[in-house]
């Protein structure tokens, strides 16, 4: 239950970083190398340039030395990675689906409420994490050596009993945006897949957790949604509206870079309609 875009950040900066002892730069320009490395990893990743670039901006700006030319670097990176993808694997978007209209102003204090929902959630989603880590960095001998073989097995035995809780999340979500998965399966689906990320990505297997957090939010937005929509129809016309607030909201929540994650959801659905509702939940 991991990602790819966690590595290709990575590996995008190690190439920047690579280039930089290549061509011999000075710190700087070795800094702005590294950091337009990982932007493109991020874009190419996601389909999502505009992501790429607002990562770095926001995530990385402690380390990230603003300038101009800094800055320049890393969009030339990330609209090039993208560029590549697209001529490789087509233009379409990253989570196909039906474009949304706009939600009625009167609905919009929903997202207040779905944002301070997620940002709960985002807070035990990053400690449970930190204590997963530390229990498998701590673990050694026989007990070390078998992580691999309870985990592995874990997955496995979830993958023939209940095939929707394993994989990055880019099968799941576009099920649920669908209407493929019963609305009452929702919520177990999000409790097992919770757990399966953090024992996925605690156990030390390579991976990401951008993507398994998209699909989170997508499967606990989605059953969100119906419950809205069944108490305020009026309000509440397509429960969908949520499911894509909800792939921003836990990114917002655990990364904390609210540009990114409204950027990337826009980029990966094409629901540019949804800027006001996805600013509101992701800020909150």
């Amino acid at each position: 239950v991991l990602g790819r875009e966690g590595p290709t950040i990575q590996v995008g900066g190690n190439i920047g970083k690579m280039i930089s002892d290549i061509f011999g730069v000075n710190k700087e320009d070795a800094h702005a190398l590294v950091a337009a490395g990982a932007g493109g990893g991020l874009s190419a990743a996601f389909n999502a340039p505009l992501a790429g670039i607002l990562f770095v901006i926001e995530e990385m700006r402690p380390e990230f030395k603003y300038n101009f030319l800094s800055v320049q670097a890393v969009i030339i990176a990330s609209a090039s990675a993208d560029i590549v993808l697209r001529i490789m694997v087509g233009q379409s978007l990253a989570i196909p689906m039906n474009a949304l209209s706009t939600p009625p102003l009167p609905s919009l204090f929903l997202f207040l409420i779905f944002g301070c929902v997620f940002g709960v959630f985002g807070f035990f989603f990053n400690q449970l994490l930190v204590r997963t880590l530390n229990f498998f960095s701590n673990l050694t001998g026989w007990s070390f050596t078998l992580t691999g073989l309870i985990v592995g097995g874990l997955i496995g035995a979830l993958v023939w009993l209940f095939p929707d809780a394993v994989g990055g999340g880019y099968v799941v979500i576009p099920k649920a945006l669908s209407g493929s998965i019963p609305v009452m399966i929702m919520l177990l689906l999000f409790a097992v897949r919770f757990g399966t990320t953090m024992v996925s990505y605690g156990s030390g297997a390579i991976g990401g957790i951008f993507a398994p957090m998209l699909a989170l939010g997508t499967l606990f937005g989605m059953w969100f949604g119906h419950f809205a929509h069944f108490l305020l129809p009026e309000l509440v016309v397509q429960p969908e509206v949520f499911a894509v607030a909800g792939m921003a909201a836990l990114f917002c929540a655990t990364v904390r870079a609210p540009l990114t994650g409204i950027a990337l959801t826009i980029e990966m659905t094409g629901n540019y309609l949804m800027i006001l509702p996805l600013i509101l939940t992701c800020f909150t």
